[in-house]
């Protein structure tokens, strides 16, 4: 059977210490039928060395100033030709086999989206899992709960963005969030939840560099409940997001003693 076209973006701007290894985890997943578009916002330092030691595994470099990092995956959706998107960030890295697997799910000709679990893990180790994040199965209503899939493992067909639309500019921390609640909670596109570890992300992040971008990003994410018609008192939103975050640390901590 036909393996599906996957492409993969990665926007990326100002990592030239860490670039090289989610270039590397692209290309060690040894996908037959990929294409692989990098989307560089003008990067100050050597992000774009870094880059040309591997213009091997990679289809299509765009190096240009944007409006930010959702304009940029804006950009690469527009690039994309394959059947399937996904996103990997310039400073997080697939596990092996994480694209094989996006593949097997995506023979179900009806699904439209799939997702997996990701860990955080430290800047400077790797092999240190700080938080991790296990999703579940969406259920309506499931983002009222706090509830999210981890972004870079979200994969969805083309067509949904095009029938769906892309990421609206007007979140500017939160915008994954608005376009996974507007697929999954508003339109209901089919998804299916892939369990095990697809992606390990560095901590230190946009999102999570400080408090006031954690703050920002939650300030969006309620509008965009509100927007698409849930509901969920902030105090109420805030309490189980941390109950959530406080499991994800637990579980790391337990990784840990194991």
């Amino acid at each position: 059977m036909r393996e599906p076209k996957i492409s993969i973006i990665t926007v990326v701007f100002n990592n030239e210490a860490t670039i090289a290894d989610t270039i590397e985890s692209v290309r060690a997943q040894n996908y037959p039928n990929m294409e692989y578009i990098v989307v560089d916002g003008l990067s100050k330092d050597r992000t774009l060395d870094r880059i040309n030691e591997s213009r091997d595994v990679i289809t299509r470099l765009v190096s240009e100033e944007d409006f930010g990092i959702y304009d940029a995956m804006n950009k690469g959706i527009s690039l994309a030709t394959g059947e399937v998107i996904g996103f990997i960030n310039g400073d997080d890295f697939y596990m092996p086999g994480a694209l094989a697997k996006v593949a097997e799910a995506f023979r179900d000709p009806a699904l439209e989206a799939c997702y997996g679990d990701l860990c955080y893990v430290r800047q400077n180790d790797t092999s240190t899992i700080v938080r991790d994040w296990r999703s579940s199965p969406f259920v309506p209503k499931a983002f009222e709960e706090g509830w999210c899939p981890p972004h870079p493992t979200f994969f969805v067909r083309r067509e949904v963005y095009k029938r769906l639309g892309s990421f609206d500019l007007s979140y500017r921390i939160a915008a994954d969030v608005e376009l996974m609640m507007r697929f999954l909670e508003r339109h209901c596109i089919k998804s299916k939840y892939l369990p095990g570890i697809m992606v390990k992300m560095r901590m230190g992040g946009t999102t999570n560099r400080s408090w006031k971008n954690i703050l920002q990003q939650n300030k969006e994410i309620l509008r965009a409940l509100e927007t698409h018609g849930l509901r969920a008192s902030p105090v109420h939103f805030f309490s189980k997001k941390l109950i959530s975050r406080g499991m994800q640390v637990l579980r790391a901590a337990l990784l840990k003693v194991r």
